[in-house]
């Protein structure tokens, strides 16, 4: 039943009039916090501005839940990316010395080697990830939807007395 619950509110959130940006913004968010460890001062300031910022936050809860799995089974691939930049570069030995004498960002922990290597990665994936939820947005409210509205089980749950109470319910507010 619990699964059953997440992909309706994931179809709910999906036929929202949030628009695919929104929910393609908060699926971004969701997974740059969900890849890299979460106490560290980049996912605390993600997490003011998905509260400040317009877009969905739902969308980025299923994506933080999401990615968190994915990181937990990336993480010895995280530490390697990590490593490589704070260690095996040469080149970057000064940049890494001059940002950890500086008191802010010493406190990001950029120098912990699976933070560094999953919010590389994070950022790296995040104009990709952003595109593909958007198109995965407007690829469903324009094909998918318009089929699941035709099923006989969604017919007969929107034809029930239930649903039509609901429905009465939810346009209260409007």
């Amino acid at each position: 039943m619990f699964g059953i619950e997440i992909l309706a509110k994931l179809v709910k959130i999906l036929r929202s009039a949030a628009s695919p940006n929104q929910i393609a913004a908060g699926f971004v968010i969701g997974m740059v916090i969900g890849l890299t460890p979460f106490w560290t001062l980049h996912n605390m300031i993600l997490i003011v501005i998905l509260i400040i910022v317009n877009v969905n936050i739902g969308t980025a809860i299923y994506s933080f839940i999401l990615f968190s799995a994915f990181a937990y089974l990336a993480d010895p691939l995280f530490h390697n990316l990590g490593y490589f930049l704070l260690v095996d570069m040469e080149s970057l030995k000064n940049l890494w010395t001059f940002l950890y004498n500086t008191p802010l960002v010493a406190l990001s922990r950029y120098n912990n080697t699976v933070v560094i290597g999953s919010l590389v990665a994070a950022l790296i994936l995040a104009i990709p990830m952003f595109f593909l939820a958007k198109t995965g947005v407007i690829y469903y409210r324009e094909n998918i939807d318009k089929k699941m509205q035709k099923w006989k089980i969604v017919q007969a749950v929107k034809g029930s007395k239930i649903y039509s109470f609901y429905e009465k319910i939810r346009n209260l507010g409007d």
